[in-house]
């Protein structure tokens, strides 16, 4: 990593850079013998009493002693994507918000706070796309309390590692408490590659509404209780595919939802006894061909982080990482 044009090491960054998108070598091994450098990149989220904390792409902090920096450099916001159909990260956040709908809601400042019976967490956490109008502190006590009369835990969901991505909340909410339960990734990519796919679509039967042998497949479905069907009914223009079973349990389901220009696909789940038969593959292509006849054009999806199959298949259909996002739960929830 080169931080000057004549390669001298410098540290270039301040406190006052907090909230910037910055570049850090340390030596990793102060005072060894052939000590070695350690880089970093990440938003500078704070620099209090001699420590730098760095919130990296994936949403983990790095805490940094100050003294064993060796450069460091302010750096692009948002370096540019090498494939994929360009977005901001607020277009894709409310696009997905959009896709997942939950039972009730309430805005608080530019805050939605979401409610759907426990059933998922997207549909049950706060959305904070910019200010809640009050005071942070005051704003979580008020979410905290909004949850606790629906007797669930609070969730905040945030996001990382792409322009006007929330990596000062994240660390507001750590110094309060509030612990990271869960992260995944939000990958996008070009439709039509999907679509054009060599896969077997005669099997994948498509729906505006999912039947109870597509809910018994959906892992997440739990005792099939009404509000799960209106959240998954939710959004602009919503498909269900279903690949017929020997039961009563459909072999393979997926769920797209259109939204102008987005296709998002979810719930994309196969039985055990049916994979490595690319049938996940053909539920994918069936519901691609179905979106670009609705006037879409660029599709996304979510990926848990220890899913690595879905990762890697998703990585051949030609999507890629656009920012992290991640769930704070209140420690006293």
């Amino acid at each position: 990593m080169e931080f000057t044009a004549g390669g001298r090491l410098e540290v270039r960054i301040t406190p006052a850079d907090v909230g910037k998108r910055i570049s850090v070598r340390r030596l990793s091994e102060p005072g060894s013998a052939g000590g070695r450098f350690t880089d970093t990149v990440g938003v500078l989220t704070s620099w209090n009493d001699g420590v730098v904390h760095i919130t990296r792409r994936d949403g983990e902090s790095v805490r940094i002693p100050e003294h064993t920096l060796v450069a460091g450099k302010v750096v692009p916001s948002a370096p540019a994507r090498r494939r994929g159909p360009a977005a901001s990260y607020e277009e894709l956040a409310r696009v997905c918000a959009r896709a997942w709908r939950p039972v009730e809601s309430e805005r608080l400042g530019d805050w939605e706070l979401r409610a759907a019976a426990g059933f998922t967490r997207r549909a049950n956490s706060v959305l904070p796309l910019g200010d809640p109008g009050r005071p942070l502190d005051e704003a979580l006590t008020h979410v905290r309390q909004w949850y606790a009369a629906r007797e669930l835990p609070a969730y905040i969901q945030t996001a990382t590692g792409a322009e006007g991505t929330q990596e000062l909340l994240c660390a507001e909410l750590a110094a309060r408490g509030w612990e990271r339960e869960v992260s995944a990734a939000l990958h996008v990519g070009a439709l039509a590659p999907v679509a054009d796919l060599d896969a077997d679509v005669s099997r994948v039967e498509l729906s505006r509404s999912c039947d109870e042998a597509w809910l018994r497949r959906y892992g997440r479905a739990g005792d099939l209780a009404p509000h799960v069907s209106k959240v998954l009914a939710s959004g602009p223009s919503v498909w269900f595919a279903s690949v017929p079973g020997s039961g009563d349990t459909a072999a393979a389901i997926g769920r797209c939802v259109v939204d102008g220009r987005w296709a998002g696909f979810m719930a994309v789940e196969v039985d055990p006894g049916h994979r490595r038969q690319g049938l996940a593959t053909a539920v994918m292509t069936a519901l691609a061909r179905q979106a670009l006849l609705d006037g879409a054009s660029a599709a996304w999806l979510q990926v848990e982080d220890d899913n690595d199959g879905a990762r890697a298949l998703y990585g051949r259909m030609g999507f890629a990482a656009h920012h992290a996002y991640h769930h704070y739960r209140h420690g006293g929830a």
